[in-house]
Formats: structure tokens, C-alpha cells, sequence
């Protein structure tokens, strides 16, 4: 099948993927009284009042904005704000279809830092929380942490967290399978992009030794000693790295019990994986085109793969976490979505798979799986209940 042709078509015939429908009937003067005016008019007095209202009286509390700048489109580059739309498009229909979450997408003709906070700031009133997508870094970190600290909604940059949670969740069973700890493990993160930032820092909570973990990015690894690095890669290279390797990916590798790739296709070689340790997990995140094409990784020692192509095992995919991230926290009304509900989602996610499912080939609730977003959604209102406690 060609999906390229199928889905232009397809999308040329629907004009898009979503749509806007009343909740009210509009069948008589009655219905229309109500919905609009003179009835809508108790309510909007009732929201001068008390603006918690809002969340109670209007869309505000279930609905989501999807911003995107199309800085970073889905492993297509910068391509700009219209071509952003049918990806921001999707995502509002999987919003919808896995967490009953009304998502609106957004599209801004601008990537300056200061315009984009300040158009997510002005149109917040209209949602119960802010999701983030496909903003290039490191403007994306900025802007996150601007927006969490301006605004009393959650404000969630899905390339970072969602990527981060589902990793997590995958690595936590992968580790089952191979019979080795978190805080053991020795990992490289290939790429230090939004994504890769995002599972350095949440694995770092979940247990994995700072030091364990080396980080490279298009020049090679990060390290105290490269003058080139300024930022949160300095900081990262100051954190990590206790043996300080310097290089590309041919010396991280070495004795490496996970690879992370968040970068490209093809860097990773079969002999590279021989240097690895002992029954090694790989997750080759790169689309479509993986770090080490599926076909070669299964002829090398590699333990557990993960990949995020749906058309393999282990499929590490975003969809298993931000539906039902956003709507546990969109059912407490929560003000942020903190470090430790990002956790509690991953651990809900890993623990859909039983004991007695477990295996190499399945590490990972499939996206399909409708448990997922409900069981995601209950841990994270659990977890903001206890207050990060």
C-alpha cells in the first residue's frame, strides 16, 4: 500500500482530521436561548464572579492547546507553521480517540522565544492546560519553564516528557528482562536534543546513576573538557560521564548496558553493539529510519530492542502517555504536571505488562491498548493528590 498517496488523499477529502460539533441541540428558540443568548449570559456573569467557574462551566476545563511553531517537525526539520498543522491535526484526533481530551491545534508564524510565551500566555484562559510540540531546542526548555512559571494551568512539552515517560516505562521492563537494576546500568543517550534532555532527567530520578550515563550530540560525547558546549549541555556534561571518554559513539559504546538513540539512522553498528555489555538493550528511536536497522539488530547480541516504528516489537510511542497524562490532570484540575506524575504515569504504563506477558518482544503496552490511558490517568491524579510526597 502507498501510504503516501492514501493519506493525501484522504486528507484533501476530509479538508483535515478534526472537526468542532455542539454539545447543546439546536433544535427550537428554546435551545438557542440557552446556548446563546439571553440564557448564556447567567453563566457568563456567574464566570465574572468567580473565574473557577470557567473550568466548570465551559470547555476550558477538558480542553487542551496544541502549540507548535513547526520548528521541529516529527523528524522533517523546520518546515514552518502550515506544514505543522496536519501533525498538530493528528495529534488533537489521538487526544480525543485515547483520552477523551478536546485538543486544539495551534500553529504560530513565529519562532521568537518572547512572541511565542506571550500568544501561549493570551490565549490560556480558553484551556485547562498547554501542550507543547515540535518547538526546536533549546528555545523549547525555555519556554516551557517561562510558561510553567507564568501560568496556573499545565503546560507539557510532549517531544520531551512524553518521550521521557514511555522510555522510562520501556527501560524499567527491558531491565526485567535482562535481570539488571536501574541504578547499576551504564547508558548512552545518542542525540541531546528536546527528547533526549527530557529521559537524561527522568531517569536521573528514577534511579540511574548520573555518572553512568554518557551523552553525545552531533560533535560527539559531552564532556567538562569541550569549550564548544554553553547551557544545559554544559551542565549535562558536568553531571555525567565519571570517566570522562571523550569521541564519538565508538567509545561511548564500550561496556554500555543500554543505548538510547534520539539522534539518526544508521549510527549504530553491529560491531559497536559487540563492545556493549552483556545482553545489552538497544532503543533505536530514530524515524522512520532507526539508529541500527531492525533486520541487522537481530543478528547481534542485543537482548531487548525497542524502536518507534509500529511495524516492530517494543514500539516506544508517545500516543501511551500524553492522553492520559492531560487527562488525570485535567480531572483534579491540577496547576502543573511535575516530575513525579511524569513517573508515576511511566510506571503505570509498565505495569500493563504482567510478569507472565514479559519477554524480549514485549517490554510495552501496544498503542491500541485502551487500558493505557486510564490506567495513566489514575496514577497521575494519585500522584498529584500526594503532593509529590
Amino acid at each position: 500500500m502507498n501510504y503516501n498517496k492514501k493519506s493525501l488523499a484522504l486528507h484533501k477529502k476530509h479538508q483535515g482530521k478534526i472537526e468542532v460539533r455542539s454539545l447543546f441541540p439546536l433544535k427550537n428558540k428554546d435551545d438557542l436561548s440557552i446556548a446563546y443568548t439571553p440564557g448564556v449570559a447567567a453563566v457568563c456573569l456567574a464566570i465574572a464572579s468567580d473565574k473557577r467557574l470557567a473550568r466548570t462551566h465551559t470547555m476550558s476545563g477538558r480542553a487542551v492547546a496544541i502549540v507548535s511553531d513547526g520548528s521541529a517537525i516529527l523528524g522533517l526539520g523546520n518546515l514552518g507553521p502550515e506544514a505543522a498543522l496536519p501533525v498538530m491535526e493528528g495529534k488533537a484526533a489521538l487526544f480525543k480517540h485515547f483520552g477523551g481530551v478536546d485538543a486544539f491545534p495551534i500553529v504560530l508564524d513565529t519562532q521568537n522565544t518572547e512572541e511565542i510565551i506571550a500568544v501561549v500566555k493570551a490565549i490560556a484562559p480558553t484551556f485547562g492546560g498547554i501542550n507543547l510540540e515540535d518547538i526546536a531546542a533549546p528555545r523549547c526548555f525555555e519556554i516551557e519553564e517561562r510558561l510553567k512559571k507564568a501560568l496556573n494551568i499545565p503546560v507539557f512539552h510532549d517531544d520531551q516528557h512524553g518521550t521521557a515517560i514511555v522510555v522510562l516505562a520501556a527501560l524499567h521492563n527491558a531491565l526485567r528482562v535482562v535481570g539488571k537494576d536501574m541504578c547499576d546500568v551504564r547508558v548512552v543517550v545518542n542525540g541531546a536534543g528536546a527528547a533526549a534532555v527530557a529521559v537524561y532527567h527522568i531517569m536521573i530520578e528514577a534511579g540511574v546513576v548520573s555518572g553512568n550515563v554518557i551523552m553525545l550530540d552531533s560533535k560527539g560525547i559531552l564532556h567538562a573538557r569541550r569549550d564548544d558546549l554553553h547551557g544545559y549541555k554544559k551542565k549535562i556534561a558536568l553531571e555525567t560521564n565519571s570517566e570522562a571518554r571523550h569521541g564519538g559513539l565508538h567509545s561511548a559504546i564500550i561496556g554500555a548496558d543500554v543505548f538510547i538513540g534520539v539522534s539518526a539512522p544508521d549510527v549504530l553498528s553491529p560491531d559497536m553493539v559487540e563492545k556493549m555489555a552483556d545482553n545489552p538493550v538497544v532503543f533505536a528511536m530514530a524515524n522512520p529510519d532507526p539508529e541500527i536497522a531492525y533486520k541487522t539488530a537481530k543478528r547481534t547480541k542485543i537482548a531487548v530492542l525497542g524502536t518507534g516504528r509500529s511495524d516492530y516489537p517494543n514500539q516506544i510511542n508517545n500516543v501511551l502517555a500524553f492522553p492520559g497524562v492531560f487527562r488525570g490532570a485535567l480531572d483534579v484540575g491540577a496547576q502543573e504536571i511535575r516530575e513525579d506524575m511524569n513517573i508515576a504515569a511511566a510506571m503505570a504504563i509498565a505495569n500493563l505488562v504482567s510478569n507472565n506477558e514479559l519477554s524480549a518482544e514485549y517490554i510495552i503496552p501496544k498503542p491500541f491498548d485502551l487500558r493505557v490511558a486510564y490506567a495513566v490517568a489514575t496514577a497521575v491524579k494519585r500522584a498529584w493528590r500526594s503532593g509529590g510526597k
